[in-house]
């Protein structure tokens, strides 16, 4: 099956519409007036070869707003979901005139929903420059709510706050390049529907997991559409930052059996979802979201791959974060590395090029497949995080799990005799604690989303330095800053691609809310005028040493032959140093290139997480070495330090 069939596409006749449905009786394509409000005709499409409908509508021209209805069986309980009164979204629209709401009425039969589902708008969408991809694995990822980024920029004007627009702002791009962003990482932009349950409790969406319409900017985000992307990717291009996309293909809002019908559930429900063997009533939830895309079906596979290619072509954008990935490597049988997808994403001309990153797991048999992607993915390391997370809270015999994460984790992504780890380390991601509140509170505090703090995350590897949540008491507060400095030390410090948050490098706080999807104010937003500018300069400094030497950057595994692991006192660690439980300090000792003078050097990285200063020893003459992070040629309780030494 050819994405090019599929769609709304300008021709010298006007404008040819394409929808796939196996299913359906009858499709009629509904024309709306230019406001979208008044339905101006609808039109019988015809079915051709493939299960492909289509009509063509002579004399039409960009702009024109469209949906569909389709005929057939209502029975759910044999995954039949046909109902003309549902206006569907064609899973192909590139614009939509107005956001997704939900509303009851959009899973009712026999209810219309012309007034409540967008229509798509036909477009021409002009081909970006094509240039190399602005990232290459070992940079830094910054990971980016539009909204939370840019709502209380005090120098944004108000009226592009909370969009795409306000990415390409001089602000943000100072501050991108400040902190020595290589890329940044947009949540989803693509257009999303509220959970039905947010709306009884005044709430919303503020992430875009939960998507329609897969190649669809949300007006909310992106009121200027395609262009404005590609506006705002070109201008970030100019400052050498790359622009990652975070796209979500394992499921969409129509959600389980009693979600809404607005696409491709009405189209073809059989076709887009994975349903268990011989029960097409019921839909498979690999997903922990009501259901889950048949990403091996034919449809879907079409679908993924032309969404890729759109971004690519249109926006020109670097690369792709995929949410729940192992479901687009799915089939009846579970997780399959070799699946057609993957390898056709890989092997795509346009794609080829591009970044990829997985996140490594879902919810269904199987589901956590941590280093099992294809080699051209990079992949979310939880084990890295959760390592480093608990080496800074105290557990015990985490000083090999440390070294090892810091290393590449050539356990995980060594295999078939890879030399090159596909890590992306990160301390916080969206989902869970920020930063700072990973040393301020031990449990989570999600009430304000309605749940009754059920949902979210309940082992975190958290602390709270004596206090649970927001408090007075300096010492507390300095030991929580001093943490944060550390764990950030630790990311800066590790080999791979590595990931921070957007704030964390300014001490954001959700106040304890690991599961802040549903927080679309103030709690999520970055409140700039009150940032920490403190860690902010640290965060800074940390770049600044990790863009000046090529060992941290790099990505080939540490080996023996590149790394030496000291004690404090200069010793080489040996085995009881290794499987000692209490074991709370180390030495990372690597020869490297000094970018700044152009010559060889040697880096040693320390970490202390015991609560006193501890004497430290290097290889050499004590005057040899600089300070670059630190006081003095000492470990403060709690911190990292880093020293160079040249080498003549």
């Amino acid at each position: 099956m050819s994405h090019t069939k599929l769609g709304a596409a300008l021709s010298a006749k006007g404008v040819d519409f394409s929808v796939y449905s196996a299913g359906a009786s009858a499709i009629d394509l509904c024309i709306f007036g230019d406001n979208g409000n008044q339905e101006l005709c609808r039109l019988p499409m015809k079915r051709n070869e493939g299960d492909i409908w289509s009509a063509t509508l002579e004399g039409a021209h960009a702009g024109t707003r469209y949906g569909y209805r389709a005929n057939g069986q209502y029975e759910p309980d044999r995954g039949l979901w046909f109902d003309p009164s549902k206006l569907l979204v064609d899973p192909y629209a590139i614009e939509l005139d107005r956001p997704f709401a939900y509303d009851p009425s959009l899973s009712a039969y026999s209810k219309d929903t012309a007034g409540l589902v967008p229509r798509a708008i036909v477009g021409e969408y002009p081909d970006a420059v094509r240039q190399a991809s602005h990232f290459s694995p070992g940079g830094l990822i910054y990971e980016v709510n539009v909204r939370a980024l840019t709502m209380l920029h005090p120098d944004i004007p108000e009226v592009e706050r909370g969009t795409v627009k306000a990415l390409a702002h001089p602000a943000i791009i100072a501050h991108l390049k400040k902190i020595g962003v290589s890329a940044i990482e947009l949540m989803p932009i693509t257009a999303w529907m509220d959970e039905r349950h947010l709306p009884p409790l005044g709430l919303k969406n503020s992430w875009g997991y939960n998507p329609i319409a897969l190649m669809a900017l949300d007006p909310r985000l992106c009121p200027g559409g395609v262009r404005e992307l590609a506006e705002s990717v070109a201008a970030l291009h100019a400052e050498g930052i790359g622009v990652i996309l975070d796209l979500v293909f394992n499921h969409t809002a129509e959600s389980d059996q009693l979600g809404p019908t607005v696409s491709m559930r009405g189209l073809d429900s059989l076709a887009y979802y994975r349903f268990p063997e011989g029960h097409p009533g019921l839909l498979v939830n690999d997903t922990g979201c009501g259901n889950t895309l048949a990403c091996d079906a034919p449809i879907v596979h079409d679908l993924v791959l032309a969404s890729l290619r759109h971004f690519v072509r249109t926006a020109g954008v670097d690369g792709f974060r995929f949410d729940l990935a192992p479901i687009m490597g799915r089939d009846q049988n579970g997780f399959n590395p070799d699946a057609a997808l993957l390898k056709a994403i890989h092997g795509d001309p346009v794609l080829a090029d591009r970044i990829l990153i997985a996140e490594p797991w879902d919810i269904g048999p199987g589901g956590y497949q941590l280093g099992n992607f294809p080699p051209a993915f990079l992949e979310w390391n939880d084990r890295a995080r959760d390592n480093f997370r608990m080496f800074w809270r105290g557990d015990g015999r985490k000083i090999g799990d440390l070294a090892t994460a810091l290393s590449g984790s050539s356990p995980i992504f060594g295999r078939n005799g890879a030399s090159s780890t596909r890590t992306v380390n990160f301390i916080a991601a969206h989902d869970g604690f920020s930063v700072m509140d990973l040393v301020s509170y031990e449990n989570k505090h999600n009430e304000l989303n309605g749940e009754h703090n059920r949902d979210g995350h309940n082992e975190n590897y958290s602390w709270n330095n004596g206090v649970e949540g927001q408090c007075e008491d300096l010492a507390v507060l300095n030991a929580r800053e001093g943490d944060v400095r550390a764990l950030l030390s630790t990311l800066f410090s590790s080999r791979g691609t590595i990931m921070l948050m957007a704030g964390d490098e300014m001490g954001r706080s959700q106040r304890g809310n690991n599961n802040a999807y549903a927080q679309d104010n103030a709690l999520t937003w970055i409140d700039w005028p009150h940032i920490d500018e403190e860690l902010l300069a640290h965060t800074t400094q940390l770049s600044a040493i990790r863009q000046r030497f090529t060992a941290f950057s790099e990505t080939a595994f540490l080996t023996d032959g590149d790394v030496r692991w000291l004690t404090p006192d200069g010793q080489p660690m040996q085995v009881s140093d290794w499987e000692n439980p209490a074991g709370s300090a180390l030495v990372m000792l690597l020869e490297t290139l000094d970018r700044q003078t152009g010559r060889p050097a040697r880096v040693a990285v320390a970490y202390n997480r015991t609560t006193i200063e501890l004497d430290l020893h290097l290889p050499g003459n004590t005057s040899d070495w600089k300070i670059l992070l630190g006081s003095e040629m000492s470990l403060p309780a709690r911190s990292v330090s880093v020293f160079v030494e040249d080498i003549i």
